[in-house]
């Protein structure tokens, strides 16, 4: 097998095939040879054994030897498909996935970001993973692809969507209790498309940099805007609000002010709001001025 390959289906579907007709071959020689020992040596027509040879070489040789190659084979197919899907080919367009509880990011050199994966059909992609929490994993089924993304652990993989469309993209590890919701699509649109959409200005350019930093840190996977309970407790109404969290193991009663919400942000594990699971991740690339914003924010949301 060619280490670099035109797609990934190519490292993968040459190896299931191949297992799937051995299992079938497999299958059916085997139910063969018991249907035929069934029939043959019923003991209505062998009431007594006809042979009494304890032991044969060559038969022994060959359920032995035949295995032995087939696993073998097995193997090797398998070692250089992985081989293919670690080998990036020259050219491939970089993107950064960032994973987060529940929710996908997509950023280009270019600091372009999306929440879908826009890349050029006909062109190899190499996206690389990074998880801001726990262990995600990126799976592409249309493209053969499933990679693990574990905290602080550099990954990759690379695909290429050799026709046009829209793909889905899942998460492959349970991450939580909204981890249901953690799918996104992949578009394939011609090149000169492709090119026109990555130099073209942010469409959300009209929202506020508070909404647009609670997007960039997957906040609004877990907090509403509107009121709605989700996972965390909603923004709506909280600046202000009397609320029953937990410390050190002890509830207390707080009032939400800038204090608060700074701490809640940068420690999310300090202060846990009573009703709630402390599952809300620490986000080191948050830099002082996006703090402020963010709670800037809050403050403007009030009730109706």
């Amino acid at each position: 097998m060619d280490p670099y390959l035109l797609t990934t289906n190519q490292a993968v579907d040459p190896v299931f095939k191949f297992i799937y007709v051995v299992c079938i071959l497999l299958f059916a020689g085997i139910s063969a040879v018991m249907f035929w020992f069934v029939f043959r040596y019923h003991r209505s027509r062998a009431p007594q054994p006809t042979s009494l040879q304890a032991s044969n070489l060559w038969l022994e040789v060959l359920w032995t030897a035949v295995p032995t190659l087939l696993v073998m084979a097995m193997f090797y197919y398998g070692w250089a498909g992985y081989l293919a899907l670690r080998n990036v080919p020259k050219g491939a367009l970089t993107v950064t996935a960032t994973a987060r509880m529940w929710s996908w990011s997509f950023s280009y050199a270019n600091g372009k970001s999306s929440k879908k994966l826009y890349v050029p059909a006909g062109r190899p992609v190499l996206v690389n993973l990074v998880s801001m929490d726990v262990i995600h994993g990126f799976y592409l089924p249309a493209f053969r692809v499933k990679r693990d993304i574990v905290p602080g652990m550099k990954n990759h993989v690379w695909f290429v969507a050799s026709q046009k469309g829209s793909y889905d993209l899942f998460c492959s590890v349970y991450c939580g209790t909204e981890h249901y919701k953690m799918t996104t699509t992949v578009e394939a649109v011609a090149e000169d498309r492709f090119n026109q959409w990555l130099e073209s200005p942010e469409p959300e350019a009209s929202k506020t940099p508070g909404i647009k930093l609670l997007e960039k840190y997957g906040c609004l996977g877990c907090h509403s805007l509107d009121g709605t309970e989700v996972v965390g407790p909603t923004f709506k109404g909280l600046w202000g609000k009397r609320q029953a969290v937990i410390t050190n193991g002890k509830e207390r009663s707080i009032i939400v002010d800038e204090e608060y919400l700074k701490r809640s942000i940068e420690k999310p594990e300090a202060d846990i709001v009573k009703g709630y699971q402390p599952i809300m991740p620490k986000n080191p690339d948050l830099k002082e001025d996006e703090l402020e914003a963010i709670v800037e924010l809050i403050k403007s949301i009030g009730e109706d």
